[in-house]
């Protein structure tokens, strides 16, 4: 790739995280979500293929949540499977009255939070929120993707998968919402989204 093309390509990128950042929904305060995300193992599940990787469920996946932020991604390997993360909350990480008081943002395929005082409990930031890998299933699920907004709420399922290519490359979710730090995205093949809000 030319550099006048990767500069054409960040500038994009830079155009689309202005607007997105421009375009953050209210809901106002109160808990807008107040189940967790809901997990049921999968054994044996059949490996298939997909965009030249071969994925294998892990486990049926399902929640509602808030998005936190999202970030979109062009020039990593990984963004061919999962073109955008959302970080997303529920239960205490739905509130718009905690949610003020914690800086959020994304870079790198991970999820930052920064606080000056604890809204809430440390570990509840930690288990109520996560980053996690989008692989839209189909077309349908892409275009709903691309519109998904910061501060939306949104409805989703599939399944939490391990990717892996030919090559020896491979990609894995993590299967808890207790874990913090390397490998605690969850990587969802996303079969059914929808956009529950404004």
């Amino acid at each position: 790739m030319s550099l006048r093309n990767l500069l054409f390509l960040l500038l994009i990128g830079l155009f689309v995280w202005q607007c997105r950042a421009a375009e953050t929904v209210s809901l106002g305060p109160g808990v807008k979500v107040p189940a967790s995300p809901e997990q049921s193992a999968i054994r044996g599940g059949e490996t298939f293929e997909f965009n030249d990787y071969l994925i294998t469920p892990l486990a049926d996946f399902s929640l509602e949540a808030k998005v936190l932020s999202r970030e979109d991604y062009f020039l990593d390997r990984e963004s061919e499977l999962a073109p955008t993360d959302l970080a997303l909350g529920w239960q205490q990480m739905s509130d718009e009255t905690v949610l003020s008081q914690i800086d959020i943002s994304q870079s790198g395929r991970w999820y930052h939070w920064r606080v000056k005082e604890f809204p809430i409990p440390r570990r509840a930031i930690e288990t109520q929120s996560a980053n996690m890998h989008m692989v839209p299933a189909d077309e349908q699920v892409a275009v709903m993707l691309d519109m998904v907004k910061p501060g939306q709420l949104i409805r989703l399922q599939g399944q939490l998968i391990k990717a892996e290519s030919y090559d020896g490359w491979h990609w894995q979710s993590s299967l808890s919402r207790e874990d913090t730090g390397a490998s605690a995205c969850e990587l969802v093949y996303v079969t059914s989204l929808d956009i529950l809000s404004p």
